[in-house]
């Protein structure tokens, strides 16, 4: 096998599928990445075999000779990172050596044959449909945040994925907090569909995805693809049942409080520095007098009292609230205000953004989170 390529080309595509190769594992081959050569592109591949990426490089190569490697990723990466030519020429040996040459230089690295590989998994498709990128994004960062840490919590570390003819829902939880963000459709779902996804997939498909005009999702009975550009990113789905939380957020409340976002966020920044202290405790008292006190209990440093101004609508409560959670879904919504309501100091608080806009208030899509308040 032998062919030459564009540096920089080649520096792009190994950036997108080192997104799918093992870090740290048993199984060494998980480590590498497939370099396939047909007769007028190069495919790059990586598969952990919880997530696998395809990128295919058409333009700036040159195939003399077909074949397939595998390499270790993180050697061939860091060595073509660090040449500075407009070209490299990588040829397989009779023997078990890979030669790349540029202009200046000569270098062999130990190849494994390809067979060896991990093969990615056929998807049987159940449904496909086409999504704008900067929606995929929404969708991801609407969610994300509120997903359980794989370390902490693995069995929540995950985005529920629910398809209901025009509908899409997308929910995360860790169990203290839960997010959904709903959407509706341009096109058709032909079938049902109900998933769960890695919340490491959709960390790494936020990062990969660009302004491209539309991505295509294809889902199976325990896969997923979305496919764009010239790369495709393939995840396997968890088998097992998602809690339902469709009861869970509040259809009732005795205390509302509509608040300017930038503000509520830029108190939290301040207040955080102490209530991390005591694990993001923060009291918040609503007065129908239209004002928000937030208090930490005292620390070895200090306390700290803040006001705020908002609309306050039923009756004069207080709740305590994890502040770091607070701010974390305040940065993913877009509105200059938010609503803060809940039924009781020890029910959920709800918090949804508010559309102050005619269009916006017509737009099909729908994004409510709720956190659970402390019990102190």
């Amino acid at each position: 096998m032998r062919f030459s390529i564009d540096t920089l080309t080649l520096k792009k595509g190994l950036d997108i599928v080192n997104h799918a190769t093992a870090s740290v594992w048993a199984t060494p081959i998980l480590e590498n990445i497939l370099i396939k050569a047909n007769y007028n592109s190069i495919l790059l591949t990586a598969n952990n075999l919880e997530m696998a990426i395809e990128h295919v490089i058409t333009e700036g190569v040159s195939i003399d000779v077909e074949g397939e490697f595998s390499v270790p990723s993180k050697l061939f990466t860091s060595y073509v990172w660090l040449v500075s030519e407009d070209n490299i020429s990588i040829e397989l040996t009779s023997g078990d050596n890979l030669i790349l040459k540029t202009v200046s230089s000569d270098v062999k690295i130990k190849w494994i044959p390809a067979s060896d590989f991990p093969l990615i998994p056929v998807i049987k498709e159940v449904n496909s449909f086409n999504i704008d990128s900067n929606i995929l994004k929404k969708w991801i960062e609407k969610t994300l945040f509120s997903a359980a840490e794989w370390n902490i919590r693995p069995t929540l570390a995950w985005i529920y994925l629910n398809l209901d003819k025009q509908n899409i829902a997308l929910a995360s939880t860790d169990s203290f907090r839960l997010s959904e963000y709903k959407l509706e459709l341009n096109s058709e779902i032909k079938d049902d569909f109900a998933q769960i996804i890695p919340s490491k997939t959709a960390r790494e498909l936020r990062t990969l995805i660009d302004a491209w005009d539309d991505i295509k999702v294809i889902t199976g009975q325990n896969q997923v693809a979305f496919i764009f550009w010239n790369t495709k990113l393939y995840s396997r789905l968890l088998n097992g049942k998602f809690p339902d939380y469709s009861n869970f957020f509040p259809t009732s409340y005795s205390t509302k409080a509509v608040i300017n976002r930038v503000d509520l966020i830029q108190a939290l920044k301040k207040i955080n520095l102490i209530s991390k202290e005591n694990n993001y405790s923060v009291r918040m008292s609503f007065s129908s007098e239209q004002w928000i006190l937030m208090e930490t209990n005292e620390t070895q440093i200090w306390e700290w009292k803040l006001d705020l101004t908002g609309s306050i609508e039923g009756e004069d409560s207080t709740v305590w609230v994890n502040s770091q959670y607070m701010q974390e879904v305040l940065e993913t919504i877009e509105t200059t205000h938010i609503s803060v309501s809940f039924e009781s100091a020890l029910s959920p608080i709800m918090i949804k953004p508010i559309y102050e806009k005619e269009e916006d208030k017509k737009k099909q899509w729908e994004f409510k989170h709720i956190i659970m308040p402390l019990k102190i």
